[in-house]
């Protein structure tokens, strides 16, 4: 054999295998005790062609969720240069308030819901460094603004920054930074959440950062553009579970679920698939399954994503299953 064959050999055997067995091989015992929370976005409540408001109240009241991430959109929050419109985020803020439900804000320009980079108007010319200043001075309105509410639990910095995804102009890894640092010289109380995703990336970069917590995504059943089909992805719950437990060591940083997929994910959007398209990625049987899994990663608190579709369906085709699944839940 010869010599550089059996320099890769070792390597495969000392290195690569026990890795292997590390993040795959293993049980992972199932978790009855998850706080479960969910995503809210106005702007996917009014592409389902649902009213926002009567949305919103439906999975803090008649659902009785207890935890909320909304999404803070800042064309709909900015829509004029430094004229920001807070009488629904206030709305939404009060709402809990009466509810006694805790809110994690998701502020910066990258906030989940497509196109993922919500940028104004008005800000689309600009170049970066007049962008990232409006940036800034978006953050601190909000923070400023929100600090003093007891419900407010978490503030989330931008979605999914070290991911490739959406349409966005740039990435920048010191800015990202100089957002978390503008936010904790505003709130010393509050953690910051830096979020990732959960199967396209170890979170190395993720939790190098000044964040506090890590969020990241579950998503099982997917639409795979570049091969043109339907799959799954494979891996077990004690992936989840090794990474979440090496980020806890290494950076001494709990990891939460922040995106745990409860909606389908279609070759095209959801309003442009039939039922019978939708349920090939989420029906309540993918959905109980997902449950399942989410209880077997380790990871103590889940928001799921979906809360909305929930709601299109049992509103707008009748379908109440999910609804009253997540209503078992929950109660």
């Amino acid at each position: 054999m010869l010599p550089i064959v059996k320099y890769f050999l070792w390597i495969f055997l000392l290195i690569i295998i026990p890795i292997i067995i590390y993040f795959f091989v293993g049980f992972s015992e199932k978790n009855e005790d998850i706080k479960w929370g969910v995503n809210f976005s106005s702007k996917q409540a009014k592409f389902l062609e649902l009213d926002e408001e009567e949305t919103y109240l439906a999975l803090i009241e008649d659902l009785g969720f207890k935890k909320i991430k909304i999404s803070v959109h800042w064309d709909l929050l900015e829509k004029e240069f430094e004229e920001y419109d807070f009488s629904f985020l206030d709305w939404q803020i009060q709402k809990a308030k009466e509810n006694n439900v805790e809110v994690v804000l998701a502020i910066g320009m990258k906030t989940p819901r497509w196109p993922e980079c919500h940028i104004p108007e008005w800000a689309e010319d600009l170049d970066k460094k007049d962008q990232q200043s409006s940036i800034i001075n978006l953050i601190e309105t909000i923070v400023e603004r929100y600090e003093d509410e007891e419900i407010i639990t978490a503030w989330q910095i931008e979605n999914e920054t070290f991911l490739n995804f959406g349409k966005c102009p740039w990435t920048d890894k010191d800015f990202f930074e100089k957002e978390i640092k503008t936010i904790k010289s505003i709130d010393k109380k509050r953690p910051v959440i830096v979020t990732d995703s959960g199967e396209l990336s170890f979170w190395i970069a993720s939790s190098k950062t000044n964040g506090d917590i890590l969020g990241v995504t579950t998503y099982r059943m997917i639409w795979e553009s570049n091969i043109k089909r339907y799959i799954p992805y494979i891996l077990p719950p004690i992936f989840y579970e090794r990474r979440a437990n090496l980020v806890k060591i290494i950076f001494d940083k709990e990891v939460i679920g922040t995106e745990l997929q409860a909606e389908p994910w279609c070759t095209n959007s959801i309003m442009n698939s039939s039922l019978e398209e939708q349920a090939k990625t989420m029906n309540l049987e993918q959905f109980k399954k997902n449950v399942d899994f989410a209880k077997k990663t380790g990871i103590k608190e889940f928001y799921f994503w979906g809360g909305e579709w929930w709601y299109y369906m049992l509103t707008k085709n009748g379908d109440d299953k999910i609804w009253n699944e997540v209503k078992s839940m929950l109660n």
